[in-house]
């Protein structure tokens, strides 16, 4: 008997639900209004990610990207008691390091292809944002959070482990090193404490007319590249992206109306 034939025969093991790829209903609702990109993260009670709604992300973040209809993307949580409570603990529970470390991964490249995305990014924080969805939220350009929404912070010292989704990065370079240190130590849950609530109108302000979407664009590479490098390097690619962006007919646009005392009328060119 052919001992490869054999191996084929033998039944393979199912992986449990929450560690499979696809899943039947949708965890991130896509729709588009007005040249904004809304991804919502549905899955009751606390929107926790698995890995079936980070495909999801991911694959949603990949359609706004691409869309030229698209010019700015707000990522929220479904109802008004929770953004994300982060990974959902039962599916770590339930899969060995191996899988968790790939899972982490995953989420990495993930949340580096929206910080990457060169169209703005806002997180809209309708409710607690702990854990992973605060990482999910730092990934982000700009996070908008209405007053008294909830919770705010990443416990997971609480659960043995790190922020392992960007958090340890992502924080320590937006507050610094310190604070960024104390609240991971302490792994103590804020309360938000600003408050924007039209976020999707505050979104709608970047897009055209209003805004040259390409300078917005070119701004978040500028910031997000050039941060990263040393100054003269930094200069250099702010120069090239400015070269682009004097070549276009928004630059002309913005000039003109400038010169003429009129409020501009971008069409995203």
């Amino acid at each position: 008997m052919n001992p490869t034939t054999t191996a084929q025969a033998q039944p393979t093991a199912e992986l449990p639900e929450l560690l499979r790829p696809d899943r039947d209903r949708t965890l991130v609702h896509y729709e588009v209004q007005d040249r904004v990109a809304l991804l919502t993260l549905d899955d009751p009670p606390a929107n926790t990610y698995t890995y079936a709604m980070m495909r999801q992300l991911d694959e949603a973040i990949l359609r706004a990207r691409f869309d030229p209809q698209v010019e700015v993307l707000v990522v929220t949580g479904a109802g008004d008691r929770f953004f994300c409570a982060g990974a959902n603990i039962q599916m770590l529970q339930q899969s060995d390091p191996t899988w968790k470390y790939y899972f982490c991964l995953h989420a990495n490249e993930t949340l580096l292809r929206l910080e990457h995305t060169p169209k703005l990014t806002i997180a809209a924080l309708n409710g607690h944002t702990v854990g992973g969805g605060l990482e999910i939220a730092l990934a982000c350009d700009l996070r908008l959070a209405r007053r008294g929404a909830g919770k705010i912070g990443l416990p997971e010292v609480a659960l043995g482990v790190l922020p392992g989704t960007g958090g340890t990065q992502r924080l320590t370079r937006l507050i610094g090193v310190g604070k960024a240190m104390e609240l991971m130590v302490e792994g103590r849950n804020l309360d938000f404490d600003e408050a924007v609530e039209q976020v999707l109108e505050y979104a709608r302000s970047f897009t055209r007319p209003r805004k040259a979407a390409m300078a917005v664009g070119h701004i978040k590479r500028a910031v997000q590249t050039g941060s990263g490098l040393p100054i003269e390097q930094g200069l250099a690619l702010e120069r090239e992206l400015q070269a682009r962006l004097f070549e276009s007919p928004d630059a002309r646009e913005g000039l003109t109306a400038y010169v003429e005392k009129r409020a501009p009328e971008f069409r995203g060119a």
